[in-house]
């Protein structure tokens, strides 16, 4: 990281000077000025951009949107800058501003000054009734800073510090929101053939759309807790940190029965989400929280790999996926999981941001995607309910879908929907696929 000098701190605060009095004259009303508070020579790095984010966030969503006039951000060698023009009350402007500077776990290095239309710039003690405390020992008032009590290397630690706290809180709850999003993303997109979703309950009797939407909700807890123990055993070997997840797994699927009064709905997403985020929480850092798609799912197979590997030797053929192993070699979800989710990365994804990429709404492109699973993943689900017919017919029709046409249409894909009811198939398999491709494209815009 490189660190700035004296002069350009200097001639960035003039720049910044000029620019209030440009905005001004130009918007006569009150301006916020937002930087970081930032001690040393080195004023901008990812994790400092990421806390400069979040205020700008917090400030966006606190702020009357019809009255702001100007909005506009900076960032360079000396740090990070935004600029607003609003059209409120400059004492009503800094009380927002002092709120998020007071309350917010990132606010003691938010520095909202609030620019009076005469140029006065406001003391937040006219507001708060007192000065900020010390970022190191916590002080009341500015007598560290005047007398320089602490070192430079102690107020950046400090910085660092609150920062970090910050982001090992919030991210864990934010993948977990994006985690249980997928789930609802999922069985909202409709028409999907055999499932459950807007149109109908697909080949299933005993299950809605609500059912599914309380199963995510409850699911929620139990995807933040799985990034939490990946960040917790990132210094254990990938599958050292197994075991905690299937303990995880196994009340997770309670919670579900409990939300659904006893319908299995998720438990193949509690399976491969939960693994997902444990992998992101093994990869986590504050400054750069999502990893590469690809190392995540390298990783993910590198957990998941050896329990599979010892369940498929131990396989006596009692339940349904075991006897599709035995006699059909179908290793399912958990050999998909162990090879790093080839299915989602080199059918899913692609299929799914190519249809974004052409201009179809994302729920016609997780509808064309779904087709893409289901002509080329072999779904136990499909095996279970119709046998190797049912599931050739399944991928025979997807793929003549496809084969006419490379965004089928959604009355096209209703048809499909209607003969897959008829012959009590329900792609399953690939309806949790099609969740985690939308968590991972989810993933992508993680900021």
């Amino acid at each position: 990281m490189s660190e700035v000098t004296l002069a350009q701190v200097l001639e960035a605060r003039d720049k910044r000077a000029s620019q209030q009095r440009l905005l001004l004259h130009t918007y006569h009303c009150p301006l916020i000025s937002f930087t970081m508070n930032i001690a040393g020579p080195v004023k901008i790095s990812p994790l400092i951009e990421r806390a400069f984010t979040v205020g700008l966030r917090e400030l966006d969503c606190n702020l009357p949107n019809h009255l702001i006039r100007h909005r506009s951000t900076h960032m360079d060698l000396t740090g990070c800058q935004a600029m607003y023009a609003v059209d409120l009350d400059a004492m009503a402007l800094k009380k927002i501003c002092t709120a998020l500077e007071d309350q917010s776990p990132l606010g003691r290095l938010f520095d909202m000054d609030v620019i009076t239309t005469d140029g006065e710039k406001l003391d937040r003690s006219a507001v708060a009734g007192h000065s900020r405390n010390c970022i190191v020992c916590g002080a009341a008032g500015r007598v560290c800073a005047a007398r320089r009590l602490h070192t430079v290397p102690q107020l950046q630690s400090a910085t660092r510090s609150i920062m970090e706290a910050h982001f090992l809180a919030a991210d864990p709850e934010h993948i977990a929101v994006l985690a249980a999003e997928s789930l609802v993303e999922e069985v909202s997109t409709t028409p999907k053939p055999g499932l459950v979703d807007r149109r109908n309950t697909g080949s299933h009797s005993d299950m809605d759309l609500s059912t599914f939407l309380a199963s995510a909700n409850a699911l929620k807890p139990y995807f933040r807790k799985c990034v939490t123990i990946g960040i917790q055993t990132s210094h254990l070997t990938p599958p050292e940190t197994f075991p905690l997840l299937r303990q995880a797994g196994v009340s997770a699927e309670a919670a579900m029965y409990r939300a659904t009064g006893g319908v299995n709905t998720h438990k193949g997403a509690i399976y491969t989400i939960g693994i997902l985020c444990a992998g992101l929480g093994r990869l986590w850092l504050p400054e750069a929280p999502i990893p590469n798609i690809r190392a995540l799912l390298e990783l993910c197979g590198q957990m998941a790999a050896p329990y599979a590997a010892s369940d498929f030797a131990s396989t006596d053929g009692s339940t349904h996926g075991q006897r599709l192993y035995l006699e059909q070699g179908l290793t399912g979800i958990r050999g998909e999981m162990a090879a790093g989710l080839p299915s989602v990365s080199q059918i899913g994804l692609p299929a799914y941001e190519k249809a974004l990429c052409a201009g179809l709404s994302s729920n016609h492109a997780g509808a064309v995607t779904l087709l893409h699973l289901i002509a080329n993943v072999s779904d136990t689900n499909l095996y279970h309910r119709g046998g190797p017919e049912g599931a050739g017919f399944a991928a025979h029709m997807a793929r003549s879908l496809l084969d006419s046409s490379t965004f089928p249409t959604l009355q096209e894909i209703e048809a499909l929907d209607d003969a897959f009811i008829a012959r009590n198939l329900s792609p399953g398999g690939c309806a949790d696929l099609l969740a985690v491709t939308y968590f991972l494209h989810a993933l992508k815009t993680f900021v």
